[in-house]
């Protein structure tokens, strides 16, 4: 393996994201922190931290990479159904705590979501950087949920978790389409699997992902304020 640079946790300083290796893919540096300055540095170069536990901080920029343009997402006939039925109450920033606990819960082969990532995104919450969307089941329990990070028009999702079936895939559509609405360019999934792509996301370069971010990440936001105003259509669609 080539030799990674160390961060300096009292520089804010991040290599190229070319510099990463190809193997394992995506892997620029390690070391740092995770204060707010430093996250937000890293995602407007299209950087993100993943470890572990007994891990130092590991920083990547995958190639390819995975992502979403909003207006794209694809809802198959069976999940229009389950729409149409609306089974759930989706909210935005209503648990944030909630959402991150459970996205590290949930995962049954463990979970990169360490204490120290949880209070790291829990402060940009507080910041109004990171975000959540909810969904609550008729009881009023939370069933699912999404939260990622977003810079100007772009949208860098995080992690989700689900307790029922379906309920992470209606959350997904109306994180798409709110997303759509405001005029979000770009929904950055980092590394791609079978749910996501069933979803409409798919691979593209890391330049091309860049090239996206450059455009978008200074833009102003398409909204002032995190409240939701997409909802499935009354009465369905299809």
């Amino acid at each position: 393996m080539t030799a990674l640079p160390w961060l300096d946790p009292d520089k804010l300083w991040f290599p190229a994201p070319q510099d990463a290796l190809t193997d394992p893919d995506g892997l620029l540096a390690i070391g740092g922190d995770l204060s707010p300055e430093r996250l937000e540095a890293a995602y407007r170069r299209g950087i993100f931290p993943w470890f572990s536990e007994d891990q130092p901080i590991l920083w990547w920029s995958p190639d390819p990479r995975c992502v979403l343009i909003p207006g794209e997402v694809h809802i198959s006939r069976r999940l229009r159904r389950r729409l149409n039925q609306s089974p759930y109450t989706i909210t935005i920033d209503r648990d944030f705590n909630g959402v991150i606990r459970a996205c590290g819960q949930t995962r049954a082969e463990g979970t990169w979501i360490t204490s120290d990532m949880e209070s790291a995104y829990r402060r940009l919450h507080r910041r109004g950087i990171a975000h959540s969307f909810e969904a609550w089941n008729s009881a009023g329990e939370l069933v699912a949920g999404l939260y990622g990070v977003s810079i100007g028009r772009c949208f860098f999702g995080e992690s989700m978790f689900t307790l029922e079936t379906d309920a992470s895939k209606i959350v997904f559509v109306h994180v798409a389409n709110q997303l759509a609405s405001w005029g979000y360019t770009i929904m950055d999934c980092q590394v791609e699997n079978n749910h996501l792509l069933s979803l409409g996301a798919r691979c593209i370069s890391r330049q091309q992902f860049l090239s996206i971010l450059e455009k978008g990440i200074d833009q102003s936001p398409g909204q002032s304020r995190w409240i939701l105003d997409w909802h499935w259509p009354s009465g369905g669609i299809g």
